[in-house]
């Protein structure tokens, strides 16, 4: 089969071929149909989980896919052959993952039937995005009516925290940089988009709320930023980054709760999202449809920060 996969840590990716995975006892064969890129699959590549779970090489990259279960191993019985599936393909040894024509799947990692109204490029868009919105906004525990500041809100989790934000009755205030991006956040529920170009994003944020902000969403800005960005947030309110920079002292001090915040993927956390999606009120955003042979450069892009929107391979 053919994988995007690498020889050794912090190896450029490339395709290579491969021997199909044969279904082990408590797994599922799954035929790869999309796969959702993800700066953390890169990450991965560079070591992030060395250390905490065993590796194999050739590791064969991806977390997020979606696809069709070719055969089930022995003992498993959430799944059956011909079912429609998404979710979160990492597990031990990682290597295995959804970069591939073919993936082996424990039944008991975070996978479970795909929406029945997207298809599977949209599902394979959803799994980590959706669930890093979804449990942000949990733990954030903000009212109806409260302020959310979305800092990085045009990428995949921030389209997916501004959704979900809006249907919680939530005043999303979204970060843009063009009038294009402003558009679309408006249409998936901002209440208000700013320019992070035009002016500093902290005058901005003060001159239209001066009382401060309830809530902190920011999936974008290095440690400084992000430190930055606590002083437009009230005492008492929170504030999450994903890209792990939280100054604890910092938030402390200014008595918000929050910090560095890890998803932790379950079947159930994405039951819930199927549930809202199918129900309509949950656009997944796909901005790009690529081969496996474009990888590489996208995973080039996605380290340089330049790619735009969310990305999946289509398999």
């Amino acid at each position: 089969m053919k994988a995007v996969a690498v020889s050794k840590f912090k190896d450029i990716p490339a395709v290579m071929d491969l021997p199909k995975p044969a279904v082990r006892p408590g797994t599922v064969l799954i035929k790869v149909a999309a796969a959702g890129i993800n700066p953390f699959d890169w990450k991965m590549v560079d070591g992030i989980m060395d250390g905490a779970m065993p590796h194999q090489f050739p590791l064969i990259m991806g977390v997020d896919g979606a696809g069709t279960v070719e055969e089930v191993g022995e003992g498993v019985t959430r799944f059956k052959k011909g079912d429609k599936v998404y979710g979160q393909f990492i597990h031990a040894p990682i290597g295995e993952g959804s970069y591939a024509e073919y993936a082996i799947v424990p039944e008991k990692s975070g996978l479970t039937l795909a929406p029945s109204s997207l298809s599977a490029a949209e599902a394979a868009a959803v799994p980590t995005s959706g669930m890093t919105a979804q449990q942000m906004l949990d733990h954030l525990n903000l009212q109806e009516g409260d302020i959310l500041l979305v800092v990085g809100a045009t990428g995949g989790v921030g389209s997916f925290t501004v959704q979900l934000a809006k249907l919680q009755g939530i005043h999303v205030i979204a970060t843009v940089g063009d009038d294009a991006a402003a558009e679309r956040m408006k249409k998936l529920g901002a209440t208000v988009t700013i320019n992070y170009k035009a002016a500093p994003l902290a005058q901005q944020v003060k001159a239209k709320y001066p009382g401060g902000v309830d809530g902190l969403i920011d999936v974008a800005s290095n440690g400084d930023g992000f430190t930055a960005n606590l002083d437009l947030v009230r005492p008492g309110g929170g504030a999450l980054t994903t890209m792990f920079v939280a100054d604890e002292a910092a938030l402390k001090a200014r008595s918000i709760h929050g910090g560095n915040f890890e998803t932790k993927g379950s079947a159930a956390s994405l039951d819930t999202l199927s549930l809202i999606i199918d129900r309509g009120d949950l656009q997944v955003p796909v901005e790009n449809k690529i081969r496996l042979e474009e990888v590489p450069d996208a995973i080039a892009l996605s380290r340089q920060a330049k790619g735009k929107g969310k990305t999946v391979i289509i398999i």
